[in-house]
């Protein structure tokens, strides 16, 4: 077993988890220690302006922002074999232009003098795959560590949504039927960037507002109407993929665009569990829109099967994704794939992933 160190920046952009695994890249041996760097206003500000732009634009500035703020939290650790390095992601296109992870990690690995890997998702997308979501493998061992033995669901409500449907009873995780995998729609982005314009906050806190406003059922059915519902996965999506729901709760009143954006996250959702090959024992929901009770409440709603946040098995919601790239990256060491066709639609198994080490950094 080895002990890995992965750090997450979501499309969020609040700041870097850091979490630390000690596994084989298979089996869970234990969790330990994890900590937090929240991005300055300034940093975030930065960060913010590099979105949706691709390789030779100028990006020097979010770059270093990105690394130092790895380096001050990932340094903080001790005992530890290698480091996954998920960076930023600025944009995503992989029928297009590709994807594009903001982020040296050969820069990082001279920085914090460890093995770190990175670019995860390159490999995926060159292969004809969607490049997202990378967490379902860890989610599959998540389920087998937790001893489950039918199907269940796990969700992560980040900027974007996705989905991650498991049948733990497989013996590996590419293995056919093992998984499906993939972005459910917009989740907390919208709503975030709702609050950010019209009330200078970083996020509706617990749906407090939401929960005062209507959902306006015009643009629910207008949202759910949209092509990328119509698509069967695996499938992914940028952060700003819906950046056009702004214009459509901006006749509304702050509260009812808060319900409404709301609204459009849990029903894609709802939506999205359709796809599920059968129905999840439970769905365990990871992310900051758990701590969302109005998106909870509305999920529970809609959805058959128990809706309850990570914490109920006994796992961190915050850190789930940090640990998720630890794992990966052992998996990268031992030249295990990384994702398959039920988590991103590529031809083939695939084991994505850079290993830069310090001494060639």
């Amino acid at each position: 077993m080895l002990t890995a160190l992965g750090a997450m920046s979501g499309t969020s952009l609040d700041g870097v988890d850091a979490a630390v695994l000690i596994t084989d890249g298979e089996r869970i041996g234990g969790f330990g220690p994890s900590a937090y760097r929240p991005y300055t206003a300034s940093e975030r500000t930065t960060l913010r302006a590099a979105l949706g732009k691709w390789p030779g634009a100028d990006l020097a500035r979010a770059g270093r922002v990105l690394i130092r703020a790895h380096v001050a939290v990932l340094s903080g650790f001790d005992g530890i074999d290698l480091v996954g390095f998920h960076g930023q992601t600025l944009a995503h296109d992989p029928h297009g232009r590709g994807t594009h992870q903001l982020g040296d990690g050969a820069a990082l690995a001279s920085r914090l003098n460890l093995p770190v890997v990175w670019d995860f998702r390159s490999a995926d997308v060159a292969l004809g795959g969607e490049g997202a979501p990378l967490a379902p493998f860890y989610h599959f061992a998540l389920a087998r560590w937790l001893g489950e033995t039918r199907p269940i669901a796990f969700l992560n409500l980040g900027g974007v949504g996705n989905l991650t449907w498991i049948d733990p009873s497989r013996a590996r995780p590419q293995d056919e039927g093992a998984l499906l995998a993939f972005d459910t729609g917009p989740a907390n982005a919208p709503i975030d960037d709702l609050m950010r314009r019209r009330r200078n906050l970083p996020c509706d806190r617990n749906g407090a507002l939401a929960e005062t406003g209507h959902v306006s059922d015009a643009v629910l059915e207008r949202f759910l109407a949209g092509p990328y519902f119509l698509r069967m996965p695996p499938k992914s999506l940028d952060r700003d993929s819906f950046a056009a729901l702004q214009d459509d709760v901006a006749a509304l009143s702050d509260a009812d665009a808060a319900a409404t954006l709301t609204a459009c996250a849990a029903m894609a959702v709802v939506r999205a569990m359709e796809h599920c090959p059968a129905p999840p024992a439970r769905l365990l929901v990871t992310g900051g829109g758990r701590h969302n009770a109005t998106l909870m409440a509305m999920l529970a709603a809609g959805l058959d099967c128990p809706v309850a946040p990570v914490e109920e098995a006994g796992l961190d919601g915050d850190m789930i994704e940090a640990q998720a790239f630890a794992y990966l990256a052992v998996r990268v060491m031992r030249g295990l794939p990384t994702s398959c066709r039920g988590t991103t639609g590529v031809a083939a198994a695939v084991s994505g992933g850079t290993i830069s080490r310090p001494d060639t950094a």
